[in-house]
């Protein structure tokens, strides 16, 4: 691992857009074996700080939000052939835990979260991009069934975060960072066609780096 840099895919797009199921595919497709997966979600800021209340009015869709550079730092170690010890955040309460998820290098990392093109350090260290494109009531009903039964919200809190930060967040750094996409993949893993031309192209790359 430490002679050959692995192919680093990112799937980016916007909250509820089928990024997992997309990233799902492809890590069933390829071989689990095969790929280290980072989830941006896992790298957002400790507020364990700050008094519940005021951590639940923090703006979680700004690019601030997320530890950005400890993900840069763990995606080069890997590209060196370094295994890496990733945070474990907890939704609920808004803050770090003292666990950590310990990444092995693999011929493949897979890099998923919707800000992951916004952030030019961050994008630059990808040799594929992904953007899933899903239609924004789609997202929000998907978002919305997420957070209440995953994450331990309320209706009335995840609408009133979806109105205030998540959708212009979207609309600010989301959506404009669909330029930077290789791909776009409209419906997600659904879209069987542009899965089938995704994984053809990685098997392709882990072919020819194998020699």
């Amino acid at each position: 691992m430490a002679e050959r840099k692995p192919i680093v895919i990112g799937v980016a797009g916007g909250t509820g857009s089928g990024k997992t199921t997309v990233s799902e595919q492809i890590l069933a497709r390829i071989g689990p074996e095969k790929i280290a997966f980072l989830q941006h979600d896992s790298y957002y800021c400790d507020s364990s700080h700050l008094p519940p209340a005021e951590r639940a009015k923090l703006n979680y869709d700004h690019p601030d939000s997320l530890d950005t550079p400890l993900l840069v730092e763990h995606l080069l170690c890997l590209r060196r052939g370094e295994g890496v010890a990733v945070p474990v955040y907890d939704f609920a309460t808004h803050s770090r835990t003292a666990k950590r998820c310990v990444v092995a290098p693999a011929p493949v990392v897979l890099v998923e979260g919707i800000l992951i093109f916004a952030e030019r350090n961050l994008r630059e260290l990808m040799d594929i991009r992904i953007f899933v494109d899903t239609d924004a009531d789609i997202r929000f009903i998907r978002r919305l069934r997420r957070d209440i039964s995953e994450r331990g919200r309320s209706l009335e809190s995840v609408v009133s975060q979806y109105l205030e930060t998540v959708r212009p967040m979207h609309l600010e750094f989301v959506e404009p960072s669909k330029r930077y996409a290789n791909v776009i993949v409209p419906e997600g893993g659904r879209n069987q066609v542009a899965m089938e031309m995704i994984i053809s192209r990685v098997q392709k790359l882990l072919d020819e780096a194998a020699g």
